[in-house]
């Protein structure tokens, strides 16, 4: 299927599911508190202008700037507010099947109080997480310090720090102020090296020359300098854009091939999996350290974990991205149950090699997070434990 036609498909997918809870959530809101047919109206009318202004917020041109930055706010909050309070309406479901045979709760009196109380609760809450995520959590900016061993590391370069940057996802909700958020923790974690592991852009490439400012930026702050790989994304945008972008900032893009860093380990680079839907090679791990000396310690830049049971073999250590941590977890760690292999965020070791999946620096659909802040990684590489 044609990316155009994929896209559009989950568009409208994900309009009819949010669509089919607005309607659950005024049914049940209109039953529970006795909503006259205005009132229903104008709650409809509210989560409909929601779904709309969020999925008219990811289409607008890039000088229209502001107004999809200030729709994508207002129809963020609205449908997670409708998508969580919909979820926390399911425990009140259940106790209704459960109770609907108890005598104490036949009074109508209680019966009603309890309702009322339950449904206006589980909005309440949801609306508060909504904003919380739309206003907040998709600032909380955090740097992890990750210690990692690599058997093979020489012991001069014990210490070594590499960061990582992943799924920033420049464009409407990815701007100025929060790529120097960006800076500020980059320059905090004082590194040698810094990596970025795609998804740089979002959708737009009218974003690229923001990318090689920042790429710019980040070049003065690592002796090293920067290295990065295109994500899917970066194929959605245009990775001709992309990668002219990153040469254009001074990164040395590793495309299937590999450099020696501080005369000591080496550093490779894969395409993403679905790079070959747009005429991209793809990964291939063995391309990559192909000549590549065997007694060296390797570490693989790799967007997608989906990629790490292919990869795992030529490499001692793989950094990813792309899950986004989940990105709105409440509960549950919706990418856990989605994404088959299981490899959502942290830390993971497979037949001797380690994976480190990054939360990402942007997002990707509503500009939020909840339970997923936004990461910027410190790792720090040692010979031994």
């Amino acid at each position: 299927m044609p990316e155009f036609w994929r896209i559009a498909l989950s568009i409208l997918l994900m309009l009819a599911f949010s669509g089919a809870l607005a309607w659950y959530l005024v049914v049940r809101a209109s039953a529970a508190f006795a909503l006259s047919r205005r009132q229903r109206y104008v709650m409809a009318a509210l989560f409909a202008s929601g779904l709309l202004a969020l999925t008219l917020s990811r289409s607008l041109d890039f000088e229209l700037e502001a107004l999809a930055k200030l729709l994508g706010t207002y129809g963020s909050a609205v449908t997670l507010a409708v998508v969580i309070s919909s979820v926390l309406m399911l425990p009140i479901e259940l106790a209704r099947f459960v109770t609907r045979r108890r005598k104490d709760l036949e009074q109508p009196a209680r019966r009603a109080f309890l309702t009322q109380a339950a449904t206006g609760g589980a909005i309440a809450w949801g609306s508060g997480a909504a904003l919380y995520g739309t206003l907040f959590g998709s600032r909380d900016y955090t740097l992890e310090t990750v210690p990692l061993v690599l058997a093979k590391l020489p012991r001069t370069l014990d210490g070594f720090t590499i960061v990582q940057l992943s799924d920033i996802h420049i464009g409407t909700f990815i701007g100025e102020r929060e790529l120097a958020a960006a800076l500020s923790l980059v320059r905090d974690a004082k590194p040698d090296l810094i990596v970025l592991t795609g998804d740089l852009l979002d959708h737009d490439p009218a974003y690229a020359p923001k990318l090689a400012r920042f790429t710019r930026s980040l070049t003065s702050l690592a002796r090293h300098g920067v290295h990065a790989i295109p994500g899917n994304h970066d194929y959605y945008a245009g990775v001709d854009a992309t990668l002219r972008a990153l040469d254009e900032g001074g990164a040395e893009v590793l495309l299937n091939r590999h450099v020696t860093i501080a005369d000591g380990f080496v550093l490779g680079g894969v395409d993403d999996v679905r790079a070959p839907m747009y005429g991209g090679p793809g990964p291939k791990p063995a391309q990559a350290f192909r000549g590549a000396d065997p007694e060296r310690a390797r570490v693989l830049l790799s967007h997608n974990p989906a990629d790490f049971e292919q990869s795992h073999t030529f490499a001692d250590l793989v950094l990813s991205g792309h899950t986004h941590g989940g990105q709105i977890t409440m509960f549950v760690n919706p990418a856990r149950l989605i994404l088959t292999h299981g490899l959502v965020r942290g830390h993971y070791l497979k037949d001797g090699t380690q994976l480190y999946v990054n939360r990402g620096f942007g997002t990707a659909g509503p500009p939020a997070r909840i339970g997923s802040p936004p990461e910027v990684t410190k790792l720090v590489l040692s010979s031994r434990a």
